[in-house]
């Protein structure tokens, strides 16, 4: 569980995240957390958010972001604004590590998200881009398809398929979260 101060990194992507305030300091309001990405960081897939926007503040470095199909370059001082359903993806292309501030509003469960993702990423249970297996992922896309999800397929197709998907992935022995992730 996501508490303020905790930091979690991501061993396959060089991101680290530290919890600022959580979803319960702020009764679900506001998720704020520091997050650092290293130094040549692969561009994550494209996403969108359906309910929250989020803002971001470089507090050092340079952050380089796609959002609407444009790249730009933000350095320190500079703020993003993404609105709900803004399709974007965010890296660190620089030499040296970019620290960034982020507001998700309103927090919901973005939190396990994180610590979902970045435990199995720990645990070697990713690609080297940082996804999980098909059937990982269908069931963390039906778990949190309300504050992440993928562009590609479609929002109708993953509907679908992830639902024809999901009891092979239970059989499989998938979960959409582990408890020792959220701990």
């Amino acid at each position: 569980m996501a508490y303020a101060n905790k930091t979690i990194a991501n061993k396959v992507t060089g991101q680290t995240i530290r919890f600022l305030q959580t979803a319960k300091d702020t009764n679900g309001q506001l998720l704020e957390m520091e997050s650092t990405y290293a130094a040549h960081s692969t561009e994550p897939a494209p996403h969108y958010h359906p309910h929250q926007v989020e803002d971001f503040r470089v507090v050092s470095g340079e952050l380089t972001v796609r959002v609407g199909g444009q790249v730009k370059t933000l350095r320190a001082g500079d703020t993003l604004h993404v609105p709900q359903n803004a399709v974007h993806s965010m890296w660190n292309q620089s030499e040296k590590p970019v620290v960034v501030n982020w507001h998700v509003t309103p927090a919901l469960d973005t939190e396990y998200f994180f610590e979902t993702a970045t435990g199995l990423a720990n645990d070697g249970k990713v690609n080297e881009k940082g996804m999980p297996p098909m059937l990982q992922l269908v069931l963390m896309a039906n778990r949190f398809s309300d504050v992440f999800r993928l562009t590609k397929p479609g929002l109708v197709v993953q509907k679908i398929v992830f639902t024809l998907l999901t009891p092979f992935a239970y059989l499989a022995g998938y979960r959409p979260t582990y408890r020792k992730y959220l701990d």
